[in-house]
């Protein structure tokens, strides 16, 4: 038994000195795990700070003046705006200035002081159902302090104001209608970056990948056959999930095909040309792996997929920029619900298309450095 623990010892002692002897093994032992718990306690917030609103006022009285005062001084909201007609609500929300309109009813004092119950609006932006329903959860709560501090104030005993709640786009804030869309990106990148970054390492682990070099092919022959079957993947995988999502699961589809799959195209060459990068540097499979999941993790926090990206910090919404995931949700998610064309979609795509090229071109630079 003794001899057995010994042996048991030995051999980890061995496994461990030469994981750590192996400066690449350190890296990822090390870097990964520090940079997720960055991005996961920074980014991964569910809490909401700040949220732009704007303010219609059509009474204003001491009471509406107090309401709004309320809204005001509560650390959730942050005034960007007040507006003077209907027409101003709908393009604040359409332009994403604003998440949230409250507006306040003309009669709002008078039927305070009649006993009738006074009416408040607020239009939120339904596009992301999560954050519209912790905003109504917060605005609720404000009112009902106004409430009760207005019947101590004045021996009421029912609500002297009601909400009344209406969402653009996402009438009944369905989460499935927000869901589904980033799924399709969700899918089409953790598909398309694991076929795209094993690859090369397969051949690379498996022998054959000298046999590559031998031939007549050129690098940029061996890149393209590397990954076009990555994009034809990709496109077939998002296919399927956009019509599941539209005949099985309901979410309407309100836009036209071509400004998603333009969309898409600039995504998945943005998206082949990080995994490429993986693979020309992974020297087995398992490092492409890693490597993978060392790109996934934070690409999905830092898209916007679960948690708005106005809640991050500063220096945290910054390193978005550089993420093609979250442009393409914007995409995907607008032509779903907003009808997004092509030309109103034209500042998310040129983003994509300067990724996709900044990557394919270290790709290529990565792939013939390792090659001689």
């Amino acid at each position: 038994m003794k001899a057995m623990l010994n042996r048991v010892v030995a051999l980890v002692i061995k496994e461990l000195l030469a994981l750590l002897r192996d400066s690449r093994s350190r890296f990822v032992l090390l870097a990964p795990p520090i940079i997720q718990l960055m991005v996961f306690g920074y980014a991964a917030t569910f809490d909401l700070n700040h949220v732009p609103f704007a303010i219609y006022n059509e009474d204003p009285s001491e009471a509406s003046r107090d309401l709004v005062a309320r809204f005001e001084g509560a650390p959730t909201f942050q005034e960007i705006a007040r507006l003077h007609s209907d027409a101003e609500v709908a393009p604040l929300i359409d332009r994403r200035q604003a998440l949230m309109v409250l507006h306040i009813d003309r009669r709002f004092s008078r039927d305070l002081l009649t006993g009738t119950p006074g009416r408040v609006q607020i239009i939120l932006d339904g596009r992301n159902s999560n954050t519209a329903l912790l905003v109504m959860g917060y605005a609720s709560t404000i009112l009902a302090d106004f409430d009760t501090q207005w019947a101590a104030d004045h021996g009421g005993f029912n609500p002297p104001a009601t909400l009344d709640i209406r969402a653009r786009y996402n009438a009944n804030l369905e989460s499935r209608w927000f869901i589904i869309p980033g799924i399709v990106a969700l899918l089409t990148l953790v598909v398309t970056l694991v076929v795209i970054a094993l690859s090369v390492a397969r051949e690379r682990e498996a022998g054959t990948f000298d046999q590559l070099l031998v031939t007549p092919l050129r690098p940029i022959d061996i890149l393209l056959g590397k990954s076009i079957p990555g994009f034809l993947i990709g496109s077939f995988e998002a296919s399927v999930i956009i019509a599941a999502g539209v005949l099985w699961f309901g979410v309407p589809l309100r836009g036209g095909f071509a400004p998603l799959y333009i969309g898409m195209f600039l995504f998945l060459l943005s998206v082949i040309g990080v995994g490429l990068m993986i693979s020309s540097l992974a020297v087995t499979q398992q490092q492409a792996l890693l490597g993978t999941f060392m790109f996934l993790v934070p690409a999905v926090i830092l898209s916007g997929f679960a948690t708005p990206i106005a809640n991050m910090p500063p220096a945290v919404q910054y390193m978005t920029y550089i993420n093609p995931m979250r442009y393409f949700l914007i995409v995907v998610r607008g032509v779903f619900l907003e009808r997004a064309s092509t030309y109103s979609l034209l500042p998310l795509y040129w983003p994509m298309l300067l990724i996709g090229l900044a990557t394919l071109t270290m790709a290529g630079w990565l792939f013939r450095r390792r090659l001689y």
